[in-house]
């Protein structure tokens, strides 16, 4: 007999050979049960054995798959789920439902899969014989009815003949996968009729007509409305089996069809979760929580891909440093929670003064800093300047309504021919002047201290 085993165990895999191969039995091994659908591999297994768990198919929905299935073969193959844990209560639930046969621990010794799987088999382990193949048949006279069951009960099949009235209860309750329809009923305008009212409440499955039917009109309209395949009159057994074993093959096709669509579906949302959980942590990862600007982390990355930037294709960036004055007095004199919201609205007025281009940074506690693209040093200048004048024109109103005037000084500068470390040296060094200049004002970096900061005297 043959074993069919679909796990990542493969260490199981080899002790399963050593236990049953001697004696003439022939373990095949599929990694998951994908490939197994992919393979077909059922048709030469006797017993199977698969994972619990898995993605994207763990062995207990591929056990719920087989059983529901309409080949003979897959409602009677004995199927053992492979446990990597220890068996609980829910485990034997959810074997029950799925309609396996028992489990088999990832680490059984070899003794203990031959006490196990041995009388298996060896054919002597009783195992519940599965209910044959539902197949619906509908207005066939009684003689044909008959000639068609003792043909198909000799493979599996067996033929429901409910009156026409019952067709659609008996078809919720069968689910069968072949409708044999006939003629004797009232002929091409009732199975016509029968074939909307299935197809109209999702219960119409493959169908096969049997009878003459001459007027290609009447053809036309009985294939457009369902039927799949013809078998005439008189019946030949032959045919009337090749063409049910058709169907039930094209089912199955669907069915596997169907598993791998959801299995795709399953992946692509999962995917969209993945970039959705990466975008988030990437944002958490780079973004201040307190202002909600980017982070250091953030500003070194930008900067230096500006230099690379600058250092390839001549795009040129400035880069503005910026700085609250006499922050630690207004932590002092309010206290902490008073600094934040003033950090908070700070953040705001930066952020809402640049272009979308624009790149708005907290560096440090209360240190900020700007990335303009493709911007000059003197434009750079001008919106330093810009966010200078508002933040020192416009107070910062608090919750409480107290008002708070706070200035920030700023330091600018540009890439030149310089390195990135020089840069930034240069540009802080402009904003420590600015700050030993008196405070809320703009320096360039080498060009001192923008001049519409004075004002007239």
């Amino acid at each position: 007999m043959n074993l069919l085993v679909i796990t990542r165990h493969e260490d199981l895999v080899e002790r399963l050979r050593m236990a049953f191969e001697g004696a003439g039995h022939l373990v095949m091994h599929a990694a998951d049960p994908l490939e197994a659908l992919a393979r077909d591999a059922w048709g030469q297994a006797q017993v199977l054995l698969a994972d619990s768990g898995g993605e994207p198919m763990d062995g207990y929905r591929l056990c719920r798959l087989l059983r529901g299935e309409s080949r003979v073969l897959f409602q009677n193959l004995p199927i053992f789920l492979i446990l990597d844990h220890a068996q609980t209560e829910e485990d034997l639930r959810a074997l029950g439902e799925a309609g396996g046969d028992g489990f088999i621990a990832a680490g059984s010794s070899i003794q203990l899969l031959l006490n196990h799987l041995g009388p298996v088999l060896a054919g002597s382990a009783a195992h519940q014989e599965g209910r044959a193949v539902p197949i619906l048949a509908l207005g066939l006279r009684a003689g044909l009815a008959q000639q068609a069951r003792d043909l198909l009960s000799h493979f599996g099949m067996e033929i429901h003949s409910p009156p026409l009235r019952n067709a659609q209860e008996a078809q919720r309750a069968l689910k069968a996968p072949v409708l044999l329809l006939g003629l004797s009923a009232g002929g091409v305008p009732q199975a016509l009729a029968t074939l909307a009212r299935l197809r109209d409440q999702g219960l119409l499955p493959y169908t096969i007509l049997l009878g003459q039917v001459k007027d290609e009109t009447a053809q036309r309209k009985l294939l457009l409305a369902g039927i799949s395949d013809w078998v005439p009159l008189p019946l030949a057994g032959p045919r009337l089996l090749h063409a049910c074993k058709r169907a039930i093959e094209w089912m199955h096709a669907r069915r596997i069809q169907t598993e791998y669509e959801s299995a795709i579906h399953d992946l692509r949302e999962r995917r969209s979760m993945l970039e959705i959980e990466t975008a988030a942590l990437r944002n958490e990862v780079l973004m201040d929580p307190l202002t909600e600007l980017l982070n250091r982390r953030a500003f070194d990355q930008n900067l230096e891909h500006a230099m690379r930037q600058w250092e390839r294709h001549r795009r040129s960036f400035v880069l503005v440093l910026g700085d609250v004055d006499h922050f630690k007095l207004i932590n002092d004199r309010f206290g902490h929670p008073v600094g934040d919201e003033v950090l908070r609205q700070l953040a705001t007025r930066i952020r809402l003064s640049l272009r979308k281009s624009d790149l708005a940074f907290r560096i440090g506690g209360e240190e900020f800093a700007v990335l303009l693209t493709e911007t000059s040093v003197k434009a750079g200048a001008e919106v330093a300047e810009k966010l200078r004048r508002r933040i020192d024109e416009e107070p910062l109103v608090l919750a409480s309504g107290q008002p708070i005037f706070p200035t920030m000084s700023f330091g600018v500068g540009g890439p030149g021919a310089i390195t990135l470390p020089t840069l930034v040296a240069q540009v802080d060094k402009a904003l420590y002047q600015a700050k030993h200049l008196g405070r809320n004002r703009v320096v360039v970096a080498n060009q001192g201290e923008y001049s519409p900061r004075r004002p007239a005297n």
